[in-house]
This record gives C-alpha cells, sequence and structure tokens, in this order.
C-alpha cells in the first residue's frame, strides 16, 4: 500500500470515528440554546457502548434481511465517506464512483431501512418506511440538481476534482451555488430526519419517521443504525462544506503534515456547520406531515433555478 492510499484510508476512519462525535456536538449546541445543560459531546459514545453490550432480540418472523439489514447501512454510509473529501481533495473511493453514485449508496440504505422495517409486519414500521421513502422520492432529485450545478460549474462529476475545481475559486461570484446552497440544505434536513421534517429526539408515533423504522432493533443492530445514522449526517455536512466552503483542504499529493495543517480547518467548518444546523433546528417548528412534500418541492425548485441562473448567467 503507498503513502497516499494509506492516508486516504486514515482519513475515511476518521470520518467514521468522528460522526457520532458530530451529533454530539449538534445536540449540545441545541441544549445550550434552549438553556439546559445537556450529556456532553461524548453522549452518543457512551449510547453506542451501551448498545454494543446488550445481546440483540429479534422478533419472532423476521427473516434474515432484518438481520443484516444493519450492516448493509453501515456499510453503505461508510462508503460514502470514502467517496466524499473531508479533510483532503484525496478520497479513497473519489475517483472510483461519482455524485451519482453517491446517490445511488445512499439511496441503497435507504431502500434496506425501510424493507427491513416492513419485514417485520408491523404498523409503525411499515408507516415509517412509507414516509421514508415518500421523503427520498422527493429529495434525491433536488440533491442531483444540486451535485448537477456544481459538476456544470468543474466540468466534471467526481467529487475530488469538484472541490478541486471550486477551490481554486476565490474571487469568481456564482449566485447558482448560493441557491444551490439552500436547497441542499433543506435536502440535509429531510434526508437525515432533523427538525421541520421529523424530530431525532422524540418517538410520537403519528409524526415519527426514521424512529418508527427502528423500534423492534436492539443491541449491537440499534447501535450499527445510530451509528450509520450519525455518519450519514456527517456525509451530509461534509459533502456541503467540500461544496461550498472548499478551501482550507489538503491537495492531492499532501503528505501527513498538511493533512495535519488540514484537520483542524475541516474541524472547525464542520464545528460551525454543526452550531448551524442547532441553531436552524431550535429557530423552526416541526411541520405536519402533509407539508413535507411541499419543503422538498422548494429544495428542487431552488436547485433547478440554480442551474438555470448558471446555464443563463455563468457560462
Amino acid at each position: 500500500m503507498t503513502v497516499a492510499a494509506f492516508i486516504s484510508l486514515i482519513e475515511a476512519l476518521l470520518a467514521i470515528l468522528l460522526a457520532p462525535l458530530f451529533i454530539g456536538w449538534i445536540d449540545q449546541c441545541r441544549a445550550w440554546l434552549q438553556n439546559r445543560r445537556g450529556a456532553g459531546v461524548l453522549q452518543p459514545y457512551r449510547t453506542l457502548r451501551k448498545l454494543l453490550h446488550k445481546d440483540a432480540v429479534i422478533a419472532h418472523g423476521a427473516s434474515s434481511l432484518f438481520r443484516v439489514s444493519p450492516y448493509i447501512q453501515f456499510g453503505a454510509m461508510a462508503m460514502a465517506a470514502a467517496i466524499i473529501p473531508v479533510f483532503s481533495v484525496r478520497a479513497p473511493l473519489g475517483v472510483a464512483a461519482d455524485t451519482i453514485a453517491l446517490v445511488g449508496v445512499f439511496a441503497l440504505a435507504r431502500v434496506f431501512m425501510a424493507l427491513a422495517a416492513m419485514d417485520i409486519g408491523t404498523a409503525f414500521g411499515t408507516l415509517g418506511a412509507r414516509r421514508e421513502m415518500l421523503v427520498g422520492f422527493l429529495s434525491e432529485p433536488a440533491l442531483l440538481m444540486v451535485f448537477l450545478t456544481a459538476s456544470l460549474i468543474s466540468q466534471s462529476t467526481l467529487l475530488p476534482t469538484i472541490v478541486d475545481v471550486l477551490g481554486q475559486i476565490h474571487l469568481t461570484i456564482f449566485p447558482s451555488l448560493a441557491f444551490a446552497a439552500i436547497a441542499f440544505v433543506m435536502v440535509l434536513l429531510a434526508e437525515n430526519a432533523r427538525i421541520p421534517i421529523d424530530n431525532p429526539s422524540t418517538h410520537l408515533e403519528l409524526t415519527m419517521i426514521h424512529e418508527a423504522m427502528v423500534l423492534e432493533y436492539s443491541g449491537r443492530h440499534l447501535a450499527l443504525i445510530e451509528w450509520s445514522s450519525a455518519l450519514k449526517l456527517f456525509n451530509y455536512a461534509a459533502i456541503g462544506v467540500a461544496l461550498f466552503v472548499p478551501w482550507g483542504l489538503a491537495g492531492r499529493a499532501a503528505g501527513p503534515m498538511e493533512l495535519a495543517l488540514a484537520l483542524p480547518i475541516a474541524a472547525a467548518k464542520l464545528g460551525v456547520a454543526g452550531a448551524a444546523l442547532a441553531v436552524v433546528e431550535t429557530l423552526s417548528a416541526k411541520l405536519r406531515i402533509f407539508r413535507a412534500p411541499e419543503f422538498l418541492a422548494t429544495a428542487f425548485l431552488l436547485a433547478v433555478l440554480g442551474l438555470l441562473v448558471h446555464l443563463m448567467l455563468e457560462r
């Protein structure tokens, strides 16, 4: 294994390990904004440790799909972390999979989560699966439009190339990216079951989406699902930072020293992104479930508007 490949592997492992910390930081910021003490930024690690030490209880009639789904979800999110440039332009699978394949990886995890939720046959699982597929059906086109706008600017669908090109643009203003950024934030909130689409800290039967699909899981299976959910949010935040704040990432030929200098910059940007997400969730109210299509339709229209602005004004 070459030094560059080893460094890329270390970057992907760091993303996987730091994902629960990102969730803990968001929860802590929400607690501060709500005048609460909070459980601390390390609480997700303690939760994962507790779940990993418990035995998994499998419902009667559960098929092998129910058992293997958590591993597929975690593997898909780990693969996505290897595609996305987090700390440097270089990514382990950045040249092997483009933005369209990345959307497909996210869709793969969603499909297996929905199938596992319906596998048991409970009312809540089926309800959550249907809602999750509805959100995915509406959010994926908006995400593809955001990627298409960035791809047209950089003339490539590979995320490392897109980030490399956008990182070299300092004085040129792209209004299309402003529309794409707003649309991406809306997609991030919907895809990760955050307010205003869903509330990750409640178990209200009539409104929950993600939690309804994982009610039957326990032990190591639930730990993998919670870890993959945290990694999914981390991946989306990393995509947003890479597309819209690409400056400060280590270059393609960066060595250990350059990567060490890029780590605090990436951590600061992700920290600001987590704090901003906490502010948005604190100031927002949860929408009714039938208003979710309107929310995601607005995100799609903003993404298309950004694409049209690029085609008409920036070429």
